[in-house]
């Protein structure tokens, strides 16, 4: 596929689309992994013998080399080419999930699933560079982004649904086997669609002390952030790993304005878009985990729903959520500009975690809960296809990878952070309410509500951001939303 947009085929534009879905595709199977795993955990620990302690390290072996390979895996790929980061990526992914499906201890699925996150990391880091390089018009890139936004943010919803459904109805060990026919066919589709990148190419003197320095430091810090709800915020461990984290950033940070090829060219963040948006997505992701994590807990424990009745309570957001992403919100993109339907996005998402903080002990699905799934879906699903296409404004051929890598760390920072603090917030609340005399159900609101305030607070603070730093369009700048001459997007039933 050598021509440019302006003179695809109609063959080679229909190819373009299909990519962009078998993408799309390898993207959900790495999101889906992380939330039906959260939903299997008790399973996992009758059946392999964790401890309480132990049983997180199911998770976070698979978050700390994910998080903390996103940005070099999102270099690498271009490089290396990102076709190829990615294909290797999946591979990785694919026979790391067969080890996980196939373990008989905890040795073996701990392990497995270290080498799951390492795959992960290749394979999402390079997924939004090749769609920016793929769909280099903005009216096109906004709604491929759209696609991306859509799986990447509202992926983790339909986990809660699968991974229950597939737990209850068969094996945890399902979870985990469900990715081998999914990423077999990801990866042959793609290997045959995807054009050869070999990337840029490793220079003689490449930069492998930041590669080292930097990589580390994010291993570490998330390692650090995960370690928090056992061992606290103030404790001499997490602040000992902080510290150490930061001389590393520090390091790093020397370390590129003094090298010859720096692993990452720090002037990638002088565009005010990029910096601010990544600035952006720490706050918004921090707040909107509340929603995730601690609103199916109140569902749960509060009102007494299943895995599977969790899912479905959720799935509303996520239609609401594709809706918007995947057609309408390119449109408003095009209308009033980015920044705008930035700005009103997440003021809706703010919304929302408000109305979440008057969730009361007794509430009603219909009541109290609907409303406000109509919101954050609303919300969400206008503001993140946004929010990715002004962090991606400033990506060229040569550094979409790595831009691509920064949008995905500082999603994963800034929901890992999130989570740690809302979680650890709302458990110190509820024991204090308990230990004053409410009884369970009410102290474990209590603590949900404190975190949802804080986590609308730091959504808040995302709008701040976005009014002073982003710059809105000039006028008549803003880009189409559709338009059937630049090309040809396929329906689903024509790929089927």
């Amino acid at each position: 596929m050598t021509a440019t947009a302006d003179t695809l085929t109609p063959a080679e534009e229909r190819k373009r689309w299909i990519t962009l879905y078998v993408l799309c595709t390898g993207m959900l199977m790495i999101v889906l992994d992380v939330t039906v795993v959260n939903v299997a955990l008790p399973s996992i620990q009758d059946d392999l013998g964790f401890t309480q302690s132990n049983l997180a390290w199911v998770v976070n072996a698979y978050l700390v080399p994910f998080g903390g390979l996103l940005l070099l895996a999102g270099r690498l790929g271009d490089l290396l080419g990102r076709p190829r980061v990615f294909l290797t990526g999946l591979t990785v992914f694919v026979a790391a999930s067969l080890l996980c499906g196939i373990s008989q201890n905890q040795e073996m699925l701990v392990g497995a699933r270290f080498l799951q996150g390492i795959g992960g990391a290749a394979t999402s880091a390079v997924i939004l560079g090749m769609i920016v390089t793929m769909f280099p018009r903005p009216g096109e890139q906004a709604r491929a982004i759209g696609a991306f936004t859509f799986v990447a943010v509202a992926g983790g919803t339909i986990g809660l649904l699968v991974g229950g459904v597939i737990t209850e109805a068969i094996s945890w060990h399902w979870i985990f086997l469900l990715n081998l026919p999914i990423g077999i066919v990801t990866g042959v589709l793609a290997a045959r669609l995807l054009e050869h990148d070999h990337g840029s190419g490793l220079q003689g003197d490449a930069d492998v002390p930041g590669a080292v320095l930097i990589t580390t430091a994010l291993m570490l810090g998330v390692y650090t952030i995960v370690g928090v709800a056992e061992h606290g915020w103030t404790s001499t461990r997490t602040l000992g790993l902080s510290a150490v984290c930061g001389v590393l950033i520090g390091l790093f940070l020397w370390r590129e304005t003094r090298a010859r090829h720096p692993l990452v060219p720090l002037s990638i963040f002088r565009s005010r878009s990029v910096a601010g948006a990544n600035v952006i997505q720490m706050l918004a992701m921090a707040g909107l985990f509340g929603i995730g994590f601690l609103g199916a807990l109140y569902l749960q424990r509060v009102l007494g729903y299943s895995p599977v009745e969790v899912g479905l309570a959720f799935l509303p957001a996520t239609l609401i959520m594709g809706a918007l992403s995947l057609r309408f919100t390119a449109v408003f993109i095009g209308r009033f500009g980015a920044r705008n339907v930035l700005v009103a996005g997440l003021s809706l998402v703010a919304l929302s975690l408000v109305l979440f903080a008057r969730a009361p002990v007794d509430g009603t699905y219909v009541a109290d809960v609907l409303p406000i799934m109509v919101v954050q879906g609303t919300g969400a699903g206008i503001a993140f296809p946004a929010l990715m296409t002004l962090a991606m404004s400033g990506a060229t051929r040569e550094n979409a990878g790595l831009t691509s890598g920064i949008v995905n760390t500082t999603q994963q920072i800034g929901g890992a952070i999130g989570l740690s603090v809302l979680a650890t917030l709302s458990t110190t609340r509820s024991e204090d309410l308990q230990a004053s005399g409410a009884s369970l159900p009410e102290a474990l609101t209590g603590g949900y509500h404190l975190a949802f305030v804080v986590g609308a607070a730091l959504v808040v603070a995302a709008v701040i951001v976005a009014v002073v730093v982003l710059q809105p369009p000039p006028r008549g700048d803003e880009v189409p939303a559709y338009d059937p001459v630049e090309g040809y997007e396929p329906e689903l039933a024509e790929i089927v």
